[in-house]
């Protein structure tokens, strides 16, 4: 009956993914903050011509950034 059916998740943001959900957050959140600050720093070693050294602190910042967000997001179990 349609009556007995579990309305869809709304997918507001206090969701949390269960599972393997979790873990495609986490390596998204982790590949996207390298790929996003190293294309940043590579921006600025082209603008200031820096031999790739913005790019290394790009990629660095970008991986403490997507691990910040992984805690904060995944962290809490609830």
């Amino acid at each position: 009956m349609a009556g007995d059916q579990k309305p869809p998740s709304t997918g507001g943001p206090g969701d949390v993914p269960s599972g393997a959900g979790q873990g495609w957050t986490a390596l998204s959140y982790l590949i996207g903050g390298m790929l996003v600050w190293g294309f940043i720093g590579w921006l600025v070693d082209q603008w200031l011509d820096l031999g790739g050294i913005a790019t290394g602190i790009g990629v660095v910042l970008g991986m403490a950034g997507g691990i910040v967000l992984v805690v904060r997001r995944l962290g809490t179990p609830t």
